[in-house]
């Protein structure tokens, strides 16, 4: 008669086998809790109702907004104080017409200089070897500690003394500076976790580093790349601060000061402007998230963890 001999420690291996098996289908999706869905849909109302108050409000006409609450357009009976007449007049009354225009002369420079800034930096900073190369990168990226606004009276009066005041340029110079660290942090981790053996592939080939960068690290950076646009993008487009301070009141204000100030100031109480306006300068922020989500979640994630 013949045996078979197991090795040892295959009974233990076997015995244990039913418990991880048991142990992944417990981390199995589906499986929160009461608890946990009952806090996001309580967040989700939280958020939806305001925004919904004001879609509602920005089509009602000035009486009814100023004197009842949203919520009584609910009812079928109030449904003819309706109108559309709300948001021409904020574009043309208000001039947030030129105001759209120039926040898009804001945020698209201020996205995209240092978005190329910074890939040119991250790619330094992962595969080329210069002297202090950790130090100067661990400079750079503890900057993200310091609040941009107790910069903002020092580059008042240099501006001034420039001459930049009230101009796009001292707007972008400030966003360019400040996101900087984050994007060069970002870049630097996510292109860490590129496969090395692609890069010495190229330098055998002969490309330059322009080269290998142009056409190998930039194409497989793009969620990286495109997760931080529409991060920049985002935060530069709902600016208020920093635009009321370098810019200000006048022709290049942008949308978030013209509505503080053509709406808020000049119109007073009358809501339903003040609502166009804000959902005027809403559209362009979640047209922008919800059609690029995917690439904002991924480029975040990516080199977070590495293996």
């Amino acid at each position: 008669m013949t045996s078979t001999v197991q090795p040892a420690g295959t009974v233990a291996a076997d015995k244990q086998a039913p418990r991880f098996n048991r142990r992944q289908r417990s981390v199995e999706p589906g499986g929160a809790n009461w608890a946990v869905k009952a806090a996001v849909a309580l967040i989700c109302f939280l958020w939806i109702v305001p925004a919904f108050g004001t879609l509602l409000t920005s089509f009602r006409n000035e009486s009814d907004a100023n004197e009842t609450g949203w919520w009584t357009a609910l009812n079928p009976a109030n449904w003819g104080g309706f109108t559309g007449s709300n948001y021409r007049d904020a574009i043309v009354n208000a001039n947030l017409g030129s105001a759209l225009v120039n926040s898009f002369a804001i945020a698209l420079p201020a996205t995209f200089i240092p978005l190329l800034i910074a890939a040119f930096a991250a790619y330094a900073f992962t595969f080329m070897q210069f002297p202090g190369r950790d130090l100067i990168f661990l400079g750079i990226v503890s900057l993200l500690v310091v609040p941009n606004f107790v910069a903002l009276v020092p580059l008042l009066k240099v501006y001034s003394g420039l001459g930049m005041g009230g101009t796009f340029p001292s707007v972008w110079l400030f966003h360019i500076g400040f996101s900087m660290p984050l994007a060069l942090f970002l870049f630097r981790n996510y292109m860490a976790t590129l496969p090395r053996e692609v890069i010495e592939s190229a330098k055998i080939d002969g490309a330059s580093h322009f080269a290998t960068f142009y056409r190998l690290i930039l194409p497989m950076s793009t969620p990286v790349l495109a997760s931080f646009a529409i991060f920049q993008f985002l935060w530069v487009w709902n600016d208020l601060l920093v635009a009321l301070v370098f810019i200000g009141p006048g022709d290049n204000a942008p949308m978030t000061v013209a509505v503080t100030n053509n709406l808020l100031t000049q119109q007073g109480a009358g809501w339903n402007l003040v609502t166009a306006g804000g959902i005027l300068t809403m559209l362009v922020p979640i047209i922008v998230f919800l059609a690029m989500q995917k690439y904002f979640v991924r480029g975040l994630t990516a080199g977070s963890v590495k293996g």
